[in-house]
């Protein structure tokens, strides 16, 4: 089965009786019975992935998912316990996207789903923590997020998170994610092979959301000096804001933790890897984020790096250069077709959001993405429209 199977885009369906299974038209001959436990390939088409990800990894997500709510809904203290149930319910679709890098994990791919939802969803509790919450203070937001930094490093001792804020007592919560978390990195035969980039993609990653989340008239100047401490690497092919988009995913943290669960890592791999994910997979996955969540953010007053493009013309001509820098780079990189996949993914699933239609000139911008893109978007594009459409149709209220 080669890559013309591509083919089966305008085909794809999605079965009315559940929107967690996929039918595309082929069969999964990647998908193979080894043992008691479930192997798989890694795959190099867009109908394979999308048939995994929907039989195997979303079920896996939401049960762990299902647990941190259980352990959220223990948190006494009433905004702690908002943001959290808030972090997870809204967001989950970051664990979910997150979690299709557990397939570089092979044998390993419950465990590396564990770590990315356990890390996703300190990611996001923090993020409403700084975002939706009672602080505005810098000091607060650092010691929230060395909770990050921790989670990263098996043999360092939990701490006091909350120290500089009003609210202090979670029960726990997010002590347990950060050892969930240093309990899946413990494991880890290769883990001093990615500690170097881990914790790299992580402190910008951190600082990122301490500049970004203070009062309203330092962000900007915090963010540009912080943007000029790197002139050298980035100031001739990035903007400020970009560079800050770029430092905003956890893509390549995922990256690096499934691919050393797999057993496929040396200090050279780890990193290809980081320089083939920062900036510029970071950074389209980020700016696409951003791009779907304006009129959202101008409603709530928030920042918004895709604002600062001087209109959509440019703001085309940037994410295409996003694109192309993207697929340059992970060239260098193992199963180059998964990481094509990822990117192309990036940009057919959040430009299939409702929200992109709302938007001034959302088609011409979705049109000439796709395009720029390849044919793989158009495919996740017109399966994740189809899921949406479903999963509205088939809601609970």
């Amino acid at each position: 089965m080669g890559l013309e199977m591509e083919e089966f885009t305008s085909h794809a369906i999605i079965n009315s009786n559940t929107v967690q299974t996929m039918i595309v038209g082929v069969n999964l001959y990647s998908v193979a019975r080894e043992g008691n436990g479930l192997y798989h390939s890694i795959p190099k088409t867009s109908p394979i992935l999308m048939s995994y990800v929907y039989s195997k990894v979303f079920p896996r997500v939401k049960k762990e998912l299902d647990y941190w709510i259980q352990q959220a809904r223990r948190i006494e203290n009433p905004e702690l316990k908002t943001q959290a149930l808030a972090s997870i319910t809204e967001k989950k679709f970051h664990c979910q996207g997150g979690s299709v890098y557990s397939i570089l994990a092979k044998k390993r791919w419950p465990d590396a789903i564990r770590f990315i939802v356990a890390y996703q969803t300190i990611s996001d509790y923090l993020d409403n923590l700084c975002d939706r919450s009672t602080s505005l203070d810098p000091k607060d937001f650092r010691m929230l997020h060395q909770a990050m930094e921790d989670a990263l490093t098996p043999n360092n001792e939990v701490k006091n998170y909350y120290k500089y804020r009003q609210e202090q007592d979670d029960g726990g919560y997010l002590a347990a994610l950060v050892k969930t978390c240093q309990n899946s990195l413990s494991t880890l035969e290769h883990y001093s092979a990615i500690q170097k980039q881990l914790l790299q993609l992580e402190r910008l990653y951190s600082d990122l959301q301490v500049h970004k989340h203070v009062v309203e008239q330092e962000r900007i100047p915090r963010l540009k000096a912080w943007f000029n401490s790197f002139k050298s690497q980035w100031t001739m092919s990035l903007h400020w804001y970009e560079f800050s988009a770029s430092s905003g995913s956890t893509l390549g943290i995922f990256c690096l933790v499934s691919y050393a669960m797999g057993g496929k890592m040396t200090e050279q791999l780890a990193e290809d890897i980081c320089k083939s994910y920062f900036p510029y997979m970071q950074g389209l996955h980020i700016l696409l984020d951003y791009y779907i969540d304006q009129q959202e953010d101008l409603n709530e007053g928030d920042l918004n790096f895709c604002n600062y493009y001087v209109n959509n013309d440019q703001l085309i001509e940037r994410f295409i250069y996003f694109i192309d820098q993207t697929k340059k780079q992970i060239q260098r990189l193992p199963n180059k077709h998964f990481h094509e996949m990822i990117y192309n993914g990036l940009v057919g699933l959040y430009l299939a959001d409702p929200k992109v239609r709302r938007l001034d000139s959302g088609g011409k911008v979705t049109k000439v993405l796709l395009q720029a893109s390849g044919r793989r978007s158009s495919f996740f594009h017109l399966n994740a429209k189809a899921y949406n459409k479903l999963k509205g149709k088939y809601r609970v209220s």
